[in-house]
């Protein structure tokens, strides 16, 4: 059998709930953050989205900063900086900011998608150029801006050089795995939306790490959706907040997230729910029990060193007890 005594991380998208605004998301993301602290989670990211009304994520390096001043131990870090919307000096000098306040306590996780849609792209790119295209140059010059001084040429991230500030590369697709392993970088996936990929996107990543400066041996994150309740019927009635989350998604909707519903079946037709159902396959759902055997079964069959949950929840103290019961869980508790 697997451990499941290994690093849980929170992944938050910052998305505004039904009946509320921006400001409340921003102090329901602080919330979490302090809570998810208390019960000893390893890091705390925040995503970046852009043009999106129901999701506040936008100025990711601003949203971490304020919640590097709310908190006091948990790493606080991107999930991800999307960096063809970020010329690398700028992100560096950014995070070498805030790693000059902070400490050691800030994550650069890397994206290579916009994270919008392509008329926003056109609108936040810093060129015109297929900035995507440059992503593993653009991950290799952030490497250089946090290392030695002397290693890097007449640009300089001030303050940034000398802050050793770690970086991780996220995918959703095998493309980043390859570029992970190159690199040797830990590798984050997004099986909490894509998950068609997984499996093989971990198997490349570990057959072709090579050791690096960075790390030793590959370190694979997988990010999931966990919805943890007192019961199995709880669990699955609270599931269906997120099952509404990706029915937007599915139907390029831009709602708050919703209250749960006693019947989905109501709400969306057979394909929206195949599809909604796909995206969000790697999930673990139930009470503690079910959590932990859904857990171990996954663990068998992957055992990645690090689990990154990203809870969908109305109620912002369910949300909470879930993270606590993925903690018991994992805790052996």
């Amino acid at each position: 059998m697997s451990n499941l005594n290994i690093p849980v991380s929170v992944l938050n998208l910052a998305p505004i709930r039904h009946g509320e605004g921006p400001k409340e998301a921003i102090d329901a993301m602080v919330e979490l953050a302090q809570a998810t602290e208390r019960m000893g989670y390893t890091r705390y990211w925040i995503a970046e989205h852009h043009n999106t009304p129901n999701l506040v994520s936008s100025a990711t390096s601003i949203l971490i900063k304020h919640t590097l001043e709310h908190t006091e131990k948990i790493r606080v870090g991107s999930g991800g900086i999307m960096l063809p919307n970020h010329s690398p000096l700028v992100v560096a000098e950014q995070f070498g900011t805030m790693a000059t306040i902070y400490g050691d306590r800030l994550d650069l996780g890397l994206g290579r998608a916009p994270g919008t849609d392509m008329l926003t792209a056109s609108a936040l790119r810093r060129s015109k150029h297929e900035t995507v295209y440059t992503f593993p140059e653009d991950v290799k010059s952030l490497l250089t801006y946090f290392g030695p001084p002397q290693e890097q040429g007449y640009v300089k991230a001030y303050p940034g050089a000398g802050t050793n500030i770690p970086i991780y590369i996220l995918g959703s697709s095998t493309d980043s795995a390859y570029l992970a392993a190159s690199l040797g970088l830990p590798y984050a996936f997004a099986s909490h939306f894509a998950p068609r990929h997984m499996a093989e996107a971990i198997q490349i990543y570990r057959n072709r790490f090579q050791p690096s400066a960075y790390l030793d041996k590959p370190y694979m994150m997988v990010c999931l959706n966990v919805i943890a309740a007192e019961s199995d019927e709880e669990a699955e009635r609270e599931l269906t907040t997120l099952q509404q989350f990706f029915l937007n998604v599915v139907r390029g909707a831009q709602s708050p997230l919703q209250p749960p519903v006693d019947d989905m079946d109501a709400i969306w037709n057979a394909q929206e729910k195949e599809m909604a159902l796909s995206m969000t396959s790697v999930s673990l759902v139930g009470a503690k029990e079910s959590i932990r055997n859904q857990l171990q079964q996954f663990q068998n069959k992957y055992n990645v060193d690090e689990l990154m949950a990203v809870t969908y929840m109305y109620d912002r103290g369910k949300q909470i007890r879930s993270y606590e019961i993925l903690k018991e869980v994992v805790d052996g508790r």
